[in-house]
């Protein structure tokens, strides 16, 4: 598992965890489908992240 805010570090979306925040708090980042608005969200292989018009898959992610 990862947390939601890492995630967007590790795919390089966010380049620092506080701006990793304000994109969760501003409901920019969608899980499986829905706005997620806790950078603490655990997310598991299987979770479809999407920001900014791109999808990513978090079983591709970690391993």
């Amino acid at each position: 598992m990862i947390k939601l805010d890492q995630f967007l570090k590790l795919v390089g979306i966010a380049p620092t965890g506080g701006q990793a925040k304000l994109m969760i708090i501003d409901g920019d980042v969608k899980v499986n489908g829905t706005v997620e608005t806790r950078r603490g969200r655990k997310l598991v292989s299987g979770d479809r992240v999407t920001v900014e018009g791109q999808t990513f898959n978090v079983g591709d992610v970690i391993q």
